[in-house]
């Protein structure tokens, strides 16, 4: 294992998550089961475990630049929270069964998962950049002053959580398109909310991951020792870069990783 190569591609993961508010474990999964040939139940866990730092730290900065929407956060995480613990919960049941290949059935998911989310905002993407005079109908916006809007966002949240409890991926990528179709953040705050919201909620799945006993540490702290220097430094940048090209490539890069690993023996 390379240790220092694992700290390098970190950093450069934990830029992209500061600047854009995605690719966190859509990029570090994958690379532990590519590129260092984890084992994706290993893989899964530690990257839980690892992102939820650097979500933290991501967080905090852009609190205190106040570039998030409070109240979305605050009300989503509600519903992801335990909608992450079911997943860790469905996780244990599948350990128990012996005929279950888990890593093989994992690595589907995880590329289904991302494929799935990647495809749709690289969609919605090219659609607002070439055809930005198109008319797409819009979903209702949530408003939270209401009981039924509150509840819808939890059930958002429960829903989205769970897939990330089983996979670790997209608390980036999924709750980013649901604060832009439900709540029409706009860009300045969409990355703030996006990422603080993955940062309550991964808080709570890393605990659920350490219980399944498949969380490899001696991963866990090199990719801490890129990752969130990588995340600070992208969060400073956040103003400053071009938005529309940087999720392009991410898109792109993304889709090819998910084929890969949805369609891996």
């Amino acid at each position: 294992m390379d240790y220092l190569l694992l700290s390098f591609l970190s950093f450069a993961v934990g830029i992209v998550v500061g600047l854009t508010g995605i690719g966190g474990a859509s990029l570090i999964t994958p690379m532990l089961i590519f590129v260092f040939q984890v084992p994706a139940s290993i893989a899964i866990s530690s990257d839980v475990v690892a992102a939820t730092l650097m979500k933290v730290v991501g967080g905090w900065q852009h609190w205190q630049q106040q570039t998030l929407d409070h109240t979305v956060a605050k009300w989503l995480a509600l519903g992801s929270v335990p909608g992450s613990l079911a997943g860790v919960g469905l996780l244990h049941l599948m350990r128990r069964s012996h005929d279950l290949d888990l890593d093989a059935l994992l690595l589907h998911l995880i590329g289904y998962t991302i494929l799935g989310v990647t495809l749709l905002a690289l969609l919605q993407l090219l659609l607002f950049s070439f055809v930005p005079t198109l008319t797409v109908p819009a979903l209702p916006k949530l408003d939270l002053e209401t009981g039924w809007g509150r509840l819808l966002t939890i059930v958002i949240g429960a829903i989205l959580g769970c897939i990330v409890g089983l996979t670790s991926v997209s608390s980036g990528s999924m709750f980013a398109l649901v604060l832009i179709a439900f709540f029409q953040l706009d860009a300045r705050k969409l990355v703030g909310t996006d990422i603080v919201q993955a940062a309550i909620l991964l808080s709570f799945t890393a605990v659920g991951h350490l219980t399944l006993g498949t969380v490899d540490w001696s991963l866990v702290l090199p990719i801490w020792a890129g990752s969130v220097p990588g995340v600070l430094l992208g969060a400073k940048l956040c103003q400053l870069a071009p938005q529309k090209a940087l999720r392009f490539m991410i898109y792109v890069i993304l889709v090819g990783v998910s084929w890969k690993l949805a369609h891996s023996v």
